[in-house]
């Protein structure tokens, strides 16, 4: 049998046999953001998911991202099985500044990445001005 090597939990164990009383700490997917010229892409660390499982939604100026994961319960005779992976919900919710335009936000789901990305509204966008000789 594998288990999780933990010093703590090996010094409090007072039977030979591992124990599995530890709580898995709330899913949250890691999330990485890149402002460009012309937009903010996030880009999040969903793997595991289908695409139907996750939500992107826009609401008064939040981006929030939802997804849920069932559990696909198996039944075993004879041996133990341990789960780490996360099942459940989980939310993560972004305040958008004044210069995304919300009604061009864009959500594509790919190989475990979903990636998001929020358009700067045009007078948010860097822009040349000429120089005129008089």
């Amino acid at each position: 049998m594998l288990t999780l090597w933990n010093p703590r939990s090996a010094l409090w164990r007072t039977d030979l046999f591992p124990t599995f009383a530890e709580e898995p700490a709330p899913y949250l997917p890691a999330v990485d953001i890149e402002e460009t010229e012309k937009a903010f892409v996030l880009q999040a660390d969903l793997p595991g998911f289908d695409e139907k499982e996750i939500e992107v939604t826009v609401h008064e100026g939040v981006l929030t991202l939802t997804g849920k994961r069932e559990e696909k319960r198996e039944e075993k005779v004879g041996n133990a099985t341990r789960r780490e992976r996360r099942f459940g919900s989980f939310t993560r919710r972004f305040r958008l500044g004044d210069e995304v335009s919300a009604e061009g936000i864009v959500a594509g789901y790919k190989n475990g990445v979903l990636t998001v990305t929020l358009p700067k509204k045009e007078e948010a966008q860097p822009r040349q001005i000429p120089v005129t000789v008089n």
